[in-house]
């Protein structure tokens, strides 16, 4: 496979570095995973929620519930393609705008399990309206403004934006995507010294059509450090009534199509001095983290959506008699809605430990987030195929045909155009799997760091090997090592077994991890198709640790169906993770790659035939078609 080592990529990677969180201040259960250590007392007893806690949000879901079901037409905001805005008042009424706002700034000030338990029963009912209320508050302005802003940003915007004053978060942009580096839109400091002025475009910005706030991110002038010009990218607080802000298209989709998703325009926006986010620089670093801890949102509607897909599926399998008896009773349906079942506990368990470690606090969850938004948005997609599947036509019916035909008017085809968006929202499972791999090859990183590098002297290339060399003659056989059969586990039940092979085998994971490191060194960060096989076995075993926890907690209070739910779903983890572990090192990947590079230099253009071609509008037919987009 072929180096990319241009200096626009090797400038992209120095920005990305630059953001990252180095520093590791509290425990990771996932980050120990990777290095073969399981520290099950992070997981274990699974983080409950207090029962004053849980009281305090139980009117407010009655209500929202209520209101969810006797105003919210989630199949007419589809239909029309538009939101029911007089709905805004009603969200209003209840507070939900301010669910992650604190109370002494005019919010409810709810937990993270709280706050996930009323997304999750939004979510059963209508996924636009779950767009607008997080996009506002778990990566809007209130989540970073609660992170990074100073107290009197806090006291100025805070309750306007409790009390309903829409907000969105501004990074993508028409021809940036996960590349920051490439980043256009600038703000440069404004005559008067007082503030700044943005140009360029955003695009992509969930909430764009009506927020009133928004935080946006820009590139401000480099600055020469360590004799080195750095790219500067900064968060600057953007009030849309200001002169020179437009939104200049409002965007369609296949799914989610009450969204008010928007291309928008920069035009000298003038902000004061004031409006900018934390700090010069560091606009970058307080998006990934302001993702990172709003990215429990998405698994835990990802998690409420499977169990009304479970519902959907057990009625229709129940109803369904196909050659003399219902299909829930013949293996390949059963096995389909078997797999549902025990998946969607797994997204539950991961929703609720994530949730409630994060209200713990004492946790960090960079990893455990990323691995919780890619797990329950990939099993949420297979979950909402399967019952396509087990409904057949009348799950590619759309539910207004169904209904005036007689029959239920279940919105299967809605919920899986609903669904398709989470693999890519709030950072694809591709960014995810690569996040999570540069965390999982860090400790390593550090330690080969020098000896990779060719323009590291060769004295200290030496003196980093002999204590690498020192380290892993330790560590490298204690990762054989390890006890973990009977009675270690026993508190698991019938469950032990499995929490002692997510112990044996994340020792397994983290030799392979250095296998890795050692056979391709620094043109590791290249195989890609590697670290994503290494990323989707920790994220199995994470998976794992996580249903094992929450159905030993819940069988304790009577729930022993639980214990089969997590038993299932462990049997199907491991299958996958031993194939898995079969294939990490492939020769596949280099003949797919090179296959690929072949194909976009047109040597395969023989094979795609004949193919009908779209006419091309012409310049002026391309403005008229524009000017009806901007009105």
């Amino acid at each position: 496979m072929a180096e990319i080592k241009s200096k626009e990529a090797i400038e992209a990677m120095d920005v990305a570095e630059a953001s990252r969180e180095t520093e590791w201040e509290k425990p990771s259960f996932v980050g120990g995973l990777f290095l073969g250590n399981l520290n099950v007392d992070l997981i274990h007893p699974f983080p409950e929620q207090p029962a004053a806690d849980k009281a305090e949000a139980d009117d407010f879901l009655k209500r929202l519930e209520r209101f969810m079901a006797e105003n919210v037409d989630a199949e007419k905001i589809d239909a029309q393609g538009e939101y029911d805005y007089e709905l805004f008042k009603g969200f209003n009424e209840l507070g939900a705008w301010g669910m992650k706002i604190p109370k002494e700034y005019g919010g409810l000030g709810f937990s993270a399990t709280n706050y996930n338990r009323a997304i999750g029963l939004v979510a059963t009912w209508c996924g636009s309206s779950v767009a607008w209320l997080s996009a506002h508050q778990s990566i809007g302005v209130p989540q970073p403004l609660k992170l990074f802003g100073t107290e009197e940003q806090k006291k100025k915007y805070l309750p306007r934006l409790a009390k309903g004053a829409i907000s969105a978060f501004a990074l993508t942009e028409p021809g940036v995507g996960s590349d920051p580096a490439k980043m256009q839109t600038t703000a440069t400091p404004a005559p008067d010294g007082k503030g700044w002025i943005i140009n360029g475009e955003k695009l992509w910005c969930t909430n764009g059509t009506k927020a009133e706030i928004i935080v946006v991110m820009c590139q401000t002038p480099p600055k020469v450090v360590k004799g080195k010009e750095k790219k500067q990218i900064t968060a600057f607080i953007v009030e849309t009534n200001t002169k020179g802000f437009s939104v200049e298209h409002r965007c369609q989709f296949m799914g989610l199509r009450g969204i008010g998703n928007a291309l928008l325009k920069f035009d000298n926006v003038y902000v004061p001095n004031e409006n900018l986010l934390w700090g010069e620089g560091k606009g970058l670093k307080l998006a990934l983290i302001t993702l990172n801890t709003g990215r429990l949102t998405i698994p835990a509607g990802c998690a409420a959506g499977a169990r009304r897909m479970l519902e959907i599926a057990k009625e229709w399998a129940n109803d369904r008699v196909q050659w003399g008896a219902p299909i829930g009773k013949h293996e390949a349906v059963a096995q389909k809605i078997a797999w549902m079942a025990s998946h969607t506990f797994a997204m539950e368990a991961i929703v609720w430990l994530t949730s409630g470690l994060a209200d713990r606090g004492d946790v960090d969850l960079r990893l455990e987030a990323a691995m919780a938004k890619l797990f329950n948005t990939e099993v949420a997609w297979q979950c909402i195929d399967h019952l396509v599947q087990i409904r057949g036509g009348r799950g590619y019916e759309t539910s207004e045909s169904l209904r005036a035909r007689g029959e239920k008017g279940y919105p299967v085809e809605r919920i899986m155009r609903d669904m398709r968006i989470n693999r890519i929202f709030e950072g694809t499972s591709e960014i995810q799997h690569l996040f999570i791999a540069r965390e999982a090859v860090d400790p390593h990183m550090k330690r080969g760091f020098k000896i990779l590098q060719p323009e590291t002297p060769m004295g200290e290339k030496v003196s980093a090997a002999a204590k690498a060399g020192v380290y892993y003659a330790g560590w490298y056989p204690s990762r054989y090592l390890g006890w973990s059969r009977k009675p270690k586990y026993n508190e698991f039940g019938k469950l032990g077994g499995h929490m002692a092979y997510v112990d044996r085998t994340s020792r397994r994971l983290s030799r392979s991890i250095f296998h890795a490191m050692m056979r391709y060194q620094a043109k590791l960060e290249r195989k890609q198709a590697v670290l994503f096989r290494i990323v989707d076995i920790g994220t199995d075993l994470f998976a794992m640790s996580a249903a094992i926890s929450y159905a030993a907690m819940l069988a304790k209070k009577g729930q022993k169906n639980a214990m089969e739910l997590a038993d299932v779903f462990c049997r199907e983890a491991r299958m996958r993770i031993e194939n898995t572990f079969n294939c990490l090192f492939t020769d596949y990947d280099d003949a797919a790659y090179k296959l690929v590079q072949e194909l976009m230099k047109g040597q395969y253009d023989w094979f795609e035939g004949q193919l009908v071609q779209p006419v091309m509008p012409t310049a002026e037919e391309l403005e008229t078609v524009v000017a009806k987009m901007a009105r």
